[in-house]
């Protein structure tokens, strides 16, 4: 059988692009290139004020181990905290950076700040920031930019929402003291808001800048019950102030933190964010970012999930009797 002369240039072209393929796939640079087998954990340095591991903390832990992570085979946290000192946070964020963290989970604003501070290479997700945009930590929620993301809250717009519902438990409230870090960006914004706040429901709101742990001890425990009605603990734990304000609830006076974590310590009530959820939520950027998507892709989250938990065994000690309304609003209740 005779092949016209185009049909036989179609098989001779055929056969070469076969021959090319076979080439190629022999070649070093037609293998498949597969990634080399990771054999340490991936290390997450979590950065914060505390004086520990925080429900963020708890609560990125749980979520990478729901996401299919093995602690200490596929992750390792390790936790670098400076207990109340914001000046400590850069030199603490460069010693994860020395000790070759992949990621850095900052918790807190001023935490962010520091690590964004030391690293522009070392991925950060932040969790329990109030303003990332005031604060400069990112360009825009959708597009965080640089090495950074994270989980927002709505802690300043709660502000005022805790102050009215501390005033519905606390009968008669009138003057509430507000002690806050002097030298705390956001802790100045806050005071903004509450002052607001209390010009509008009629509380006379005592604020109290303090510079120094001792200043803080010594004014928190000076505090009694005829000076002030109740006290407004602020959302950073610089020089121990949380820790102060929780004293001053056994000493009879009424005390309002922003998280569960503190009534279960103590306090009366706390209302705003469920910050184990924010670290819940922070498990899943982490995970964008350690199979291969830059921090600057991954759009900033904001954790609106609220709680509001009241420690009933405290209000008996106050003699407060909890309204009925307040008791049905409430998510938790701590006999």
């Amino acid at each position: 059988m005779r092949y016209s002369t185009r049909t036989r240039v179609l098989v001779a072209l055929a056969v070469l692009v076969v021959l090319a393929a076979v080439a190629l796939a022999l070649s070093p640079f037609g293998a498949k290139v597969h990634a080399p087998k990771r054999t340490r954990p991936f290390l997450i340095g979590a950065l914060n004020d505390s004086w520990g591991p925080t429900p963020q903390v708890a609560g990125l832990r749980d979520g990478l181990l729901a996401l299919g992570y093995r602690e200490g085979e596929r992750f390792v946290i390790g936790v670098r905290f400076t207990q109340g000192d914001l000046a400590a946070l850069p030199g603490a964020a460069r010693q994860l950076v020395a000790d070759g963290v992949d990621v850095i989970f900052a918790d807190h604003d001023d935490a962010a700040r520091a690590a964004q501070q030391v690293t522009t290479q070392v991925p950060i997700v932040f969790a329990m920031v109030g303003d990332p945009v005031g604060l400069g930590l990112i360009d825009t929620f959708a597009h965080p930019g640089a090495n950074i993301t994270g989980v927002a809250d709505l802690h300043l717009e709660l502000g005022p929402k805790r102050l009215d519902v501390f005033r519905e438990i606390v009968p008669g409230l009138h003057r509430v003291l507000f002690p806050y870090h002097a030298s705390d960006a956001y802790a100045a914004a806050e005071v903004r808001q509450l002052r607001l706040a209390a010009e509008r429901l009629g509380i006379v709101l005592v604020e109290r800048a303090l510079r120094t742990q001792e200043e803080a001890r010594a004014a928190l425990a000076a505090v009694h019950h005829g000076e002030v009605d109740g006290i407004l603990a602020p959302r950073c734990c610089a020089l121990n102030i949380p820790g102060f304000v929780l004293e001053a609830t056994q000493r009879g006076i009424p005390t309002m933190f922003e998280t569960g974590f503190w009534v279960e310590r103590g306090a009366l009530a706390g209302y705003g964010q469920d910050f184990y959820h924010s670290g819940q939520m922070a498990a899943r950027l982490v995970d964008k970012i350690l199979t291969g998507t830059k921090p600057s892709e991954i759009p900033v989250e904001v954790n609106a999930k609220l709680e509001y938990v009241i420690n009933l065994k405290v209000a008996s000690a106050l003699g407060l009797a909890i309204p009925r309304e307040a008791l049905y609003r409430a998510d938790r209740l701590i006999q």
